[in-house]
């Protein structure tokens, strides 16, 4: 918002040229008291100091109430521009796997000890501010799905539940892909004031839990002009599951400090993301690493842009009644001087 001093008639201020015209054909305001003195010179001496005194002050006094009464007609006022933005927004449902394989350490770099969970929190965080506008929740899901956060634009809210999670918190073990999809479409199914909805499911895993399967899940979604973008995560070969404590979601560690072994993970298959996106009018992406993943969600940013509008208007505050009031201010000044101190001699 800015703000600037303007009249509303400023032809009107071109009524000050007059009165410099005013006061020359004036002359020297003040009537000299009519009066006999034995001398010339007093006569003289009194007329001046007269002229001086109570003529120039009274005139000066008058013009100036009436250049402040020409600026009042003139409507100063101050303008403030404002500016509005109207988004239509992207409601966006993000589904996060948080299953057990989630914390295999194979998308950082060799010297990392950075999870798939960890890297994938933290690429959808950054994806979280990116969307100002829009409105955003998050589902995870093992077994079975939860409801981490509904849509919402209050963002930082949003960041703070998404830290509070770890691998483990879920105690059911598998992964239920259609589960977590179908809920998600349920959250955005009676939205109908945005200009798209979008769920964003990342998992590491192969469907083997749930009611639902996930074909059916998207195919629910595209009936509701919802579409589904999918990420399957993890490298294309087997890799290690280190033991981790479920309760904090933190990496076990020998007494020398290096991992303790768990299992090992085999790739999974990621075919059924596929129809899922194709059914739903999305894509399908693929994350070996850190660069990839975080690729496709600025990949998925740009496909998935808000509206934004910018709406400007401007409103005004009056300011006449200020020199008005001392113009009236000035007026009186000069009548009570004219009536007691410069009091002119008859």
């Amino acid at each position: 918002m800015t703000g600037n001093l303007e009249f509303q008639y400023p032809w009107l201020l071109g009524m000050l040229a007059l009165l410099p015209i005013y006061s020359f054909l004036r002359g020297r305001a003040g009537r000299l008291a009519a009066l006999r003195f034995p001398s010339a010179d007093i006569a003289r001496a009194a007329g001046a100091a007269a002229r001086s005194a109570a003529g120039r002050l009274l005139l000066f006094l008058r013009l100036l109430a009436a250049a402040l009464c020409i600026v009042a007609l003139a409507g100063p006022r101050f303008a403030n521009d404002h500016t509005e933005m109207q988004a239509s927004g992207v409601d966006i449902m993000l589904v996060l796997d948080l299953s057990w394989s989630m914390m295999a350490l194979d998308m950082g770099a060799p010297s990392e000890r950075i999870s798939r969970f960890d890297i994938a929190a933290e690429v959808i965080e950054d994806f979280i501010r990116k969307r100002t506008n829009d409105r955003l929740g998050l589902i995870v899901f093992s077994a079975v799905p939860y409801l981490a956060s509904p849509l919402t634009l209050n963002h930082d809210w949003l960041i703070e539940n998404l830290r509070r999670l770890h691998v483990g918190l879920i105690r059911d073990l598998g992964t239920a892909i259609g589960d977590a999809a179908a809920a998600a479409v349920k959250r955005l199914k009676n939205l109908k004031d945005a200009k798209s909805r979008i769920i964003i499911l990342l998992t590491d895993g192969d469907n083997n839990k749930g009611e639902i399967d996930p074909v059916p899940a998207a195919q629910l979604a595209a009936a509701l002009g919802v579409k589904v973008y999918t990420i399957g995560i993890g490298i294309e070969q087997p890799c290690l599951l280190p033991l981790f404590d479920p309760s904090t979601g933190k990496l076990e560690l020998d007494a020398h400090g290096n991992l303790r072994p768990g299992m090992t993970l085999q790739p999974a298959n990621y075919a059924v993301l596929g129809k899922m996106a194709a059914l739903s009018g999305a894509k399908f992406y693929r994350a070996t690493n850190r660069r990839e993943l975080r690729r496709i969600y600025d990949e998925i940013d740009r496909l998935e842009k808000t509206e934004i509008k910018l709406r400007r208007f401007t409103t005004y505050r009056p300011l006449y009644q200020w020199p008005l009031l001392a113009a009236f201010g000035l007026l009186a000044l000069e009548l009570t001087l004219a009536h007691t101190r410069l009091r002119r001699v008859p």
